[in-house]
């Protein structure tokens, strides 16, 4: 059974409309909005939630989610850059679950409409070296648990008929919309304290930058708008899995959120992020036809 008619069948005798209460969703209602994500079809809006509504629909929904796309590959921070919370109406990041497939390599080519609401942004994943990392408590702390830094230009989906409606929980309840991303070379974290340091400092001063493929600039940003420092968004996530019983492992790769402005793709469109001042920082691209 493929994905849309697997998400169908879940959400078979199920109202399209969702209830008019702020509380976790019912089965049925994440049964409807599951659907909606397979058929890349906006699905109802629905009441702000609080965090623990938030959480308890973005269970509900992936696991949905798991039975058409099987392995979670990774997690991904949202809402790290106090601009994006602004839009969200909230003062904390969230998180949701990157399942097999949805990273894709640098160069690749989408289309515009890969989604129901479709945008892209200029982001950055990390690898997991080892569970150690729920330990760590300062961003040198955290690269003694990752082996790689990895330019990517994510490609979230807000799934919903009016994603500026959401708040904070809402955005988690949709799995943080999760859906695509392009990973570009990774970085290997270097092995001595002072080349550490010195990535760290990069890390924090990098400028974000988004072009089309004619140079022209479609939107920056700077490593610090991610929490004051990018890895502020592993140590967020790790201690925020471990509440929910969940423990990283070797391999999994963390997406730490958006240095831009989200932004909608139109058919024909590329797009390049490159991390100026990030020393072996390779630009990534992805094509939207």
């Amino acid at each position: 059974m493929n994905m849309r008619n697997g998400l169908m069948a879940l959400a078979v005798g199920v109202a399209a409309s969702l209830g008019a209460q702020a509380q976790c969703l019912s089965d049925g209602d994440v049964g409807v909005m599951a659907s909606h994500y397979a058929t890349k079809t906006p699905a109802p809006n629905f009441p702000a939630m609080s965090d623990a509504d938030g959480a308890c629909t973005r269970a509900k929904l992936n696991v949905l989610l798991a039975s058409s796309m099987g392995k979670v590959v990774g997690y991904k921070a949202g809402l790290t850059n106090p601009a994006v919370q602004k839009r969200f109406h909230t003062d904390k990041p969230v998180w949701g679950k990157l399942y097999e497939g949805m990273i894709q390599p640098s160069g690749a080519t989408v289309p515009a409409a890969f989604g129901a609401r479709p945008l892209y942004e200029a982001d950055m994943l990390v690898r997991v070296k080892d569970a150690g990392i729920h330990e760590a408590r300062t961003p040198y702390e955290v690269l003694q648990h990752i082996d790689q830094i990895i330019p990517f230009i994510e490609l979230p989906d807000l799934i919903v008929q009016a994603p500026p409606q959401l708040n904070g929980p809402g955005v988690a309840a949709i799995n943080v919309g999760a859906r695509l991303g392009v990973a570009g070379q990774p970085i290997a974290v270097p092995a001595t304290r002072g080349e550490r340091y010195a990535l760290l400092g990069a890390l924090e001063r990098m400028q974000v930058q988004l072009t089309n493929d004619k140079g022209e600039l479609l939107a920056s940003g700077q490593g610090s708008d991610i929490l004051g420092q990018p890895l502020n968004a592993v140590l967020w996530i790790a201690q925020a899995l471990r509440q929910e019983n969940i423990t990283l492992q070797a391999g999994d790769l963390i997406s730490l959120g958006s240095f831009s402005p989200l932004l909608p793709p139109r058919a024909g469109l590329g797009v390049t992020a490159t991390y100026v001042g990030l020393p072996g920082a390779q630009p990534v691209q992805v094509h939207f036809k």
